[in-house]
């Protein structure tokens, strides 16, 4: 049994994002909240709560234990871009793109991963 956690428009751009979800990928859901716990990125609170949300979805549809599940598939996907613009040398300006993302969290039991 598997079950997802998606959050979507995230500020921190996929690039950024995905360097994290990489460390967490196929660990136990007990290890893989430990990095997450550890790791010195301002996305890793963000993932560390989708992890969290996965696995309640996951127990709320059959009683599972935590120490039973995996992460089976983590990805960043790129939101929408927000463009901004910055005024420059003689009167022109540069195009300034603040980008999102969607996280999406899959956790199965350690069976079907």
């Amino acid at each position: 049994m598997e079950a997802k956690a998606v959050t979507r428009y995230v500020h921190v751009s996929p690039i950024k994002a995905r360097s994290v979800l990489d460390t967490i990928r196929g660990k136990n859901v007990v290890a893989a909240q430990e990095i997450l716990l550890y790791t010195d990125r301002a996305v890793a609170e963000i993932i560390y709560k989708t992890l969290n949300s996965a696995v309640a979805n996951l127990q709320q549809k059959e009683n599972v234990k935590v120490e039973n599940l995996v992460v089976k598939a983590c990805y960043a996907d790129e939101g929408p871009v927000w463009k901004r613009i910055r005024p420059r040398a003689k009167g022109s300006a540069s195009r300034i793109r603040k980008r999102t993302s969607h996280i999406t969290v899959i956790v199965s039991t350690r069976e079907e991963a």
